[in-house]
């Protein structure tokens, strides 16, 4: 099975399991950006020249433009990840599961989607969206897991969390949230209180985690 990457943020210092991702090429194989020996950065000024790689496709040999690996860190930093190209380090980034496929985000149905889709990679079976969202706040259900998926410009509150921390208590089910905006501090503390998984998601769709919880998930089911 695939494995996530431990990356230590060069703010906080602390570590992180970030998942590799991987992209289609045209001739439709799976290209997988390289890690090995990237260093983490602090992002600060944003450009669109910096944003991208060039990474080749490993069955084919055409090159192709590719996002650079970034992450959200919990103390508030985006950190980029330089990668590097070579075959060895596409490897090493299977290990007999595919690496997680980011599905892009423009819509609150692709963030859910995106959600569902990664539950699934991660080994939780018949996960299937609960849109449209109801009263119950739970946005993803399966035989094992309840998941919510914050699409909105605001960050998660507290009361989110507690509301699906309940959903997966009451049904012995592992609660599981996702958020584009990231999670209000007292949110944090409060999954951390709970050992509730948080992930963020990005606009190219790879969910991160952003606290232990989230770590424990991907270490036990990756």
């Amino acid at each position: 099975m695939a494995k996530s990457v431990p990356v230590r943020c060069p703010a906080c210092h602390r570590e992180h399991a970030f998942i590799p991702s991987e992209y289609p090429c045209g001739c439709g194989a799976p290209v997988p950006v390289p890690l090995h020996g990237a260093v983490p950065v602090q992002i600060r000024h944003r450009s669109w020249a910096d944003s991208w790689t060039e990474v080749a496709c490993p069955a084919c040999g055409q090159p192709g433009q590719w996002p650079q690996p970034e992450f959200s860190c919990p103390c508030g930093v985006t950190v980029r990840l330089a990668a590097s190209g070579g075959a060895e380090a596409a490897e090493e980034m299977h290990d007999g599961r595919p690496a997680f496929r980011p599905l892009t985000i423009r819509t609150a149905c692709d963030a859910v989607a995106c959600a569902e889709q990664f539950l699934r990679w991660l080994g939780f079976e018949k996960v299937r969206s609960a849109m449209p969202r109801r009263e119950t706040d739970i946005d993803l259900r399966g035989p094992e897991v309840v998941g919510q998926v914050n699409p909105a410009t605001s960050p998660t509150g507290p009361r989110e969390i507690e509301t699906l921390w309940l959903h997966g208590m009451a049904e012995s089910l592992t609660a599981v949230a996702f958020s584009l905006a990231g999670y209000e501090r007292e949110a944090r503390t409060r999954a951390d209180e709970l050992h509730l998984p948080l992930f963020v998601l990005d606009l190219t769709g790879t969910p991160q985690p952003v606290n232990d919880a989230a770590d424990t998930l991907l270490r036990h089911r990756s």
